[in-house]
């Protein structure tokens, strides 16, 4: 787990320095059907041509953004065999053969893929394009370009020429929020409540303005603590790593912790420095793992963090 976490704090920071990047618009012919074979450039300015209405497709890292599109990729991101994003498991990604994060030439050889989805321009770096686009029609989405899962699902839609599907799928997104966000505020006011990962020998919280802070701040509208206002300003870091003298400073009436595995927030918030927050001596600590969906982000990410503070803090 801890060779997990190291990664996905590379991928953020990795993502965090690419977000200011420019070039996200899509050239596309006129038509929008996946019916037909289409030429699109992606964000590293190769001109590709889609296939029409692609059946084996790897897009790792982008799997959900492919299954809130009804695409089912042929294989999923991992990072070891215990790696996977487990949050997935059940929306289409069960059984599915596991590709590795780096993409080897060698694995993706072996699935055959009609259209290959690259998250991040690193991927495809020096020669590594070329080598991938003999393989299979290859298009990289920078992630890093799109703070807003949003942006990036919209994106990956012009792909597949499904943006009326996504903009549907942003707005039930939103519904969603207004609904809850509503309850929640005559529920909890002007409470605060933080997002803190365990990765066993550190804690991280949350950007204010990214991952799953941007859920409970942004989306929500719930209270931001002091700690989280702090170290968000200037930070483009997703998660960011918090001292256990910081942590004592700590102001939060509600804590949404996520371990390794149940039971870890006893261990994690078992110091002393933890006793005097408001949230663990009122027990208003709720607790996910890395296979709920506190650590990533996209439509059915987010839309499963939404229905976790709704339950966490909604009327029962």
């Amino acid at each position: 787990m801890k060779k997990l976490a190291a990664l996905m704090l590379g991928m953020s920071i990795f993502a965090a320095g690419c977000s200011n990047e420019e070039g996200n618009t899509a050239e596309e012919s006129s038509e929008e059907s996946t019916g037909e074979e289409r030429v699109l450039t992606d964000d590293a300015g190769n001109e590709v041509t889609v296939p029409a209405d692609p059946e084996k497709i790897i897009g790792t890292y982008l799997e959900d953004d492919l299954l809130t599109l009804d695409e089912t990729p042929s294989a999923q991101w991992t990072v070891g065999e215990d790696s996977v994003q487990e949050y997935l498991q059940p929306e289409g990604l069960e059984g599915l053969p596991l590709m590795p994060f780096d993409l080897p030439f060698e694995a993706v050889v072996q699935e055959e893929p009609d259209l290959l989805l690259l998250s991040s321009a690193d991927l495809a770096s020096g020669d590594k394009y070329d080598s991938y686009a003999k393989i299979a029609p290859s298009f990289v989405v920078e992630s890093g370009d799109y703070d807003d899962w949003r942006d990036r699902l919209t994106r990956v839609s012009e792909v597949f020429g499904k943006e009326d599907l996504a903009a549907e799928k942003v707005a039930e997104y939103d519904t969603l929020v207004d609904e809850t966000s509503a309850e929640l505020d005559s529920e909890v006011g002007e409470e605060t409540a933080i997002a803190i990962w365990w990765t066993g020998d550190s804690y991280f919280i949350s950007n204010k303005d990214k991952s799953s802070g941007e859920v409970l701040y942004n989306d929500l509208g719930l209270s931001v603590p002091g700690l989280v206002e702090e170290l968000s300003a200037d930070n483009e870091t997703p998660w960011i790593e918090a001292s256990l003298e910081s942590l004592a400073e700590l102001d939060a009436d509600h804590i949404f912790f996520i371990g390794n595995e149940e039971g870890d927030s006893k261990t994690a918030l078992s110091d002393d420095v933890f006793k005097n927050i408001p949230a663990v001596e009122n027990g208003n600590v709720y607790e996910y793992t890395q296979a709920d969906s506190w650590l990533y982000s996209g439509y059915i990410a987010n839309s499963l963090i939404v229905e976790d503070v709704e339950e966490a803090l909604g009327s029962n």
